[in-house]
């Protein structure tokens, strides 16, 4: 089976995209299944952490004039037409499975693509947008059928839910461990600090100063972040850990009490875990997420840092409760579930 994938990351748009589908990906390669990531080269991009998975990658080229007042074809770097084209040129043999993540990409460049895949998925968040797709994934909490009503065929399949939330299979496996070690916590003694790969914004480095002593800190972002050196200088002599390109990062959200982290597909990762959240809301499309997690109890949107962190600190009950809501929302075998679809 031929599996191709059209999916970007850059420091505009971030890692989160890519990680899913990598997730996926993989699975599909455990399943012996040829995987292709088709990718334009967008600065800052992470497509050599796809090849280090052993996944093939085409890279589509980049316009370095090119510019759109719609952000999520600023993001692309091209128009759709000339997406749809590059990208067809790049499809080589029979495509059994095209499937897209992209924000920027609608019905129109789908249709483009029909001639050349047997079948296609489309990985979406927003439900903003007309879709023509055999496969849509929302695995977003609270997307519903209604979303998508009039915007995707009558046929498509819908995955809808945190039930199919593309997690790596290390946090399926920790699960068990980190629910068990969160009946056993006391105290609020370690906090996990994850803004995203770039944080172009320097956002870890304000919740660094405005944490305060009295915790063991881990910091986490990736190598294309413009403020590492900053971070790391300001770490030292402190109970502050940095790392950089973290890949253990189930591993890390096991040994915390806390995380304090952006929006995103990282919350999956974090309710997971049951790991209870200081929620940042960094980007527009986190707003509906951050706010159904909040409804839920599973997260606090942050509003002033200190104070937050005061209330959850000095009241373990809260604490207690944001775990047990955030673990009810993902089981984190999402991607066994849309592998088979």
């Amino acid at each position: 089976m031929n599996i191709v994938f059209r999916v970007d990351s850059s420091t505009k748009m971030g890692i989160g995209h890519l990680m899913r589908c990598l997730a996926l990906a993989d699975e599909f390669k455990r399943q012996n299944k040829k995987t292709t990531f088709i990718c334009r080269n967008l600065t800052g991009n992470s497509t050599n952490l796809v090849k280090q998975k052993g996944h093939k990658v085409i890279t589509l080229p980049i316009d370095i004039y090119f510019r759109s007042n719609n952000l999520y074809l600023d993001w692309l770097g091209a128009t759709q037409e000339e997406d749809a084209e590059q990208t067809i040129k790049a499809i080589s043999g029979n495509v059994d499975l095209l499937i897209v993540d992209n924000y920027a990409l609608d019905g129109s460049w789908h249709k483009q693509l029909r001639p050349c895949v047997k079948k296609i998925m489309v990985i979406d968040d927003l439900s903003d947008k007309n879709i023509d797709c055999d496969v849509l994934l929302n695995q977003n909490l609270s997307s519903k059928k209604e979303d998508y009503k009039n915007k995707a065929p009558n046929d498509c399949q819908l995955l809808l839910g945190c039930e199919y939330a593309l997690l790596r299979p290390e946090f399926a496996k920790l699960r068990s461990q980190a629910l068990g070690k969160r009946k056993n916590t006391k105290e609020i003694k370690n906090i996990l600090v994850s803004m995203g790969g770039s944080d172009t914004k320097n956002l870890n480095y304000d919740i660094l100063q405005n944490v305060g002593d009295g915790f063991n800190i881990t910091v986490v972002f990736s190598a294309l972040s413009p403020h590492n050196k900053m971070i790391q200088n300001y770490a030292e002599n402190k109970n502050i850990k940095v790392i950089i390109g973290a890949n253990n990062m189930a591993e890390l959200m096991l040994d915390a009490d806390l995380a304090i982290g952006a929006g995103g597909s990282t919350s999956w990762e974090r309710c997971c875990l049951g790991l209870p959240t200081l929620l940042f809301v960094t980007a527009e499309n986190q707003t509906q997420v951050a706010l159904n997690l909040k409804k839920l109890g599973a997260v606090k949107i942050v509003k002033n840092l200190k104070e937050d962190l005061k209330e959850i600190v000095n009241n373990f009950e809260l604490w207690q409760n944001m775990s047990n809501q955030a673990q009810k929302v993902c089981d984190g075998l999402g991607v066994k579930k849309v592998a088979i679809v």
